[in-house]
């Protein structure tokens, strides 16, 4: 029983290993682009757990035709809401790595430990 509910919700294992992948990369990599790109994986695995959120495994598209009940239609607003994070989220990126230019330019190494200790003296 309980092997079957886990092959069903395989994707919200996946979604939770690529969350816990990102997460590794933000703490442990001393490189602030390594950090953004374990960032943009976090925010990759929760629009996958979004967007699995709305899935059926027989749903029809969200139109009603021809008298399809409620409970068969696919949900819609993940995969909305989804679109409207995926724009703030290379948005959010693109301002990070201008900023790792400008950090870049200023101090002449992306290690945050170097950088903090340029800051204390």
């Amino acid at each position: 029983m309980s092997g079957t509910r886990l092959l069903e919700n395989f994707h919200y294992i996946g979604a939770v290993i690529l969350f816990c992948v990102g997460l590794y990369s933000v703490i442990i990599q001393k490189n602030i682009i390594k950090k953004i790109i374990g960032l943009n994986i976090m925010e990759t695995s929760v629009f996958f757990f979004l967007v699995s959120l709305g899935y059926l495994s027989k749903g029809q598209p969200p139109i009603y035709v021809n008298g399809v009940e409620a409970g068969q239609m696919v949900n819609p607003i993940p995969q909305a809401l989804i679109l409207t994070g995926i724009v703030v989220a290379v948005s959010t990126t693109a301002v990070a790595l201008a900023l790792v230019i400008l950090l870049y330019k200023q101090y002449g190494t992306l290690d945050v430990d170097k950088l903090m200790r340029e800051e204390e003296e």
